[in-house]
C-alpha cells in the first residue's frame, strides 16, 4: 500500500478563507460570519502562519472585557485574541502525524519550510482517507 502525505488531502490556500494579521476583531468576526466558519487561519503579510482565530477567542475577549458592541472589537488587533495555539504540520508530514493533530481540531494548517501557509487539511478529509485504507 502506498504511503501518502498531507498533500493528498490538502485544500490549497487559494481555497481557504484566511485572516490577515493587520485585521481587527470586528473584521475577523465579519469574515468568519460571511464564510460560516468557527475558526480561520491567521497569516502575516508574507503569508506566514501565525495561528488560528476561533469564535471562542472572540467570545472570551468580549466576556473578559464586558465589551458587547462590534465597535469595541475595532480597537482590538486580531493577533492579540488568539488564546490557544493550533499547531501546523509541515507539508511533508505523513498521515500518522496528521491524525495525531486532527483529533483535537476541525482542521490542521499545513506550512512549508518557511512557515508559509500552504493550505489546510480538514478532519472530514482525513476521516474519508482513513475509511478508504
Amino acid at each position: 500500500m502506498e504511503k501518502r502525505n498531507v498533500l493528498f488531502l490538502l485544500t490549497p490556500k487559494t481555497q481557504v478563507a484566511c485572516l490577515n494579521a493587520n485585521m481587527n476583531g470586528r473584521q475577523a468576526l465579519e469574515k468568519m460570519r460571511a464564510h460560516g466558519y468557527s475558526a480561520i487561519p491567521l497569516i502575516s503579510e508574507n503569508g506566514e502562519y501565525i495561528g488560528t482565530v476561533s469564535e471562542g477567542d472572540l467570545l472570551w475577549h468580549i466576556v473578559k472585557g464586558n465589551e458587547v458592541s462590534l465597535a469595541d472589537l475595532e480597537d482590538v488587533k486580531i493577533c492579540d485574541l488568539i488564546r490557544k495555539e493550533v499547531p501546523a504540520v509541515k507539508v511533508d508530514a505523513d498521515i500518522e502525524e496528521l491524525v495525531e493533530r486532527i483529533t483535537n481540531y476541525n482542521f490542521v494548517p499545513v506550512v512549508d519550510d518557511r512557515n508559509v501557509l500552504m493550505g489546510i487539511v480538514t478532519r472530514r478529509k482525513v476521516l474519508q482517507e482513513l475509511l478508504e485504507l
